[in-house]
């Protein structure tokens, strides 16, 4: 009876090592994940019942993290070993003994009994990627995503009402990252995206498939903390000084290349990126943040006038045209990098 009722919602009791996209170089590397014991099972058929969809989105929070589980990562013919936190998350930082070749690498965690033996094991892939010119990073909620941020009452009904294939992107932001992911560099050696979000780790699966059915550059996603089922309705509140340290994390393993930073006005992007500006001098090339609140668009004028004063390019907009156009005149897209739109839409996901 138990097994047939969590077949029927897609949830399972089996202990699971959920591994996310890890990143870096040769000589500094990093990679996430949770250990569980109850959690939800990837989605695989998708409607547009707004019931089904509601009960979908419930069950990625039910989850029973495991603490202090040992774990074991294997790669290559390294071996490291480390425990999760209270929430049963775990991270693996270390450096390889060889260099790395660019792009996508497949790596094994496994969980670990109290005598080393296998429990069970989980597996992800880290990107390495080419020493380009450009990094991006970019929030997801109202950048690329609609999501109604500065509303609880919208963003939840949009959130508990669609799925990860229903969902919106603004008009022309995919062509925007398309072209951003190739400035200045080949279609073989694209730019890094990393995705940085107040949405918690139970989302991941969900935005994750968001990405990929809306032909936005394979990138790097990294969340908050994990909740669950009783603070559902709390989810995307958080305190956002944890976005600025995973934006410095990401500029702090990078040194050689400058960021570009995309956000929009709806919560703290214009002064988190004011702030990574102001200690990482030099580094940020650029700034974009999207006009979704009008009640913080004198703020984020100013904010954004006196990053200007201080360097850094910076466009306010509330279409994407108006920040394509914009990075063409700062020479972050030339003529070479543009493309037909048709064909940028059309591309695949390559992950």
């Amino acid at each position: 009876m138990k097994t047939a009722i969590l077949k029927r919602f897609r949830l399972t009791d089996k202990t699971t090592v959920k591994v996310y996209r890890g990143f870096g170089h040769a000589h500094h590397l990093l990679l996430y994940g949770h250990v569980f014991t109850f959690s939800s099972i990837p989605r695989q058929r998708y409607t547009h019942n707004w019931l089904i969809n509601f009960f979908s989105l419930i069950r990625l929070f039910f989850v029973k993290p495991i603490p202090r589980a040992r774990v074991r990562m294997k790669w290559e013919n390294q071996v490291f070993y480390t425990e999760t936190e209270l929430d049963g998350f775990f991270k693996f930082e270390w450096s390889a003994d060889q260099e790395i070749s660019f792009g996508w690498h497949e790596v094994k965690v496994e969980l670990l009994d109290i005598n080393d033996e296998v429990i069970t094991s989980g597996t992800g892939i880290f990107f390495v990627p080419h020493s380009t010119q450009y990094g991006f990073i970019s929030d997801i909620d109202d950048t690329f995503l609609i999501s109604h941020s500065a509303s609880i009452f919208k963003r939840l009904y949009v959130l508990f009402t669609h799925n990860a294939r229903s969902r919106k992107t603004f008009n022309d932001v995919v062509y925007h990252y398309q072209l951003l992911s190739l400035a200045h560099t080949k279609e073989s050696e694209p730019n890094p995206f990393f995705y940085v979000s107040s949405s918690e780790w139970n989302l991941y699966d969900y935005i994750v498939e968001f990405a990929r059915v809306n032909h936005l550059p394979p990138g790097i996603f990294l969340l908050n903390q994990i909740k669950r089922w009783y603070q559902i309705f709390k989810t995307g509140k958080t305190k956002h000084s944890g976005k600025f340290v995973r934006i410095v994390r990401i500029l702090e393993m990078f040194p050689h290349q400058r960021f570009v930073l995309l956000g929009d006005s709806s919560q703290q992007d214009p002064y988190i990126y004011a702030s990574i500006a102001e200690k990482f001098q030099g580094k940020i090339h650029a700034v974009y943040i999207r006009d979704v609140f009008e009640k913080n668009s004198q703020k984020t004028k100013e904010t954004l006038l006196r990053l200007e004063q201080a360097g850094v390019a910076c466009c306010f907009y509330k279409n994407s045209v108006e920040a394509i156009a914009h990075s063409r005149k700062i020479a972050l897209l030339g003529p070479e990098d543009v493309k037909n739109q048709n064909e940028v839409r059309g591309q695949s996901y390559k992950l």
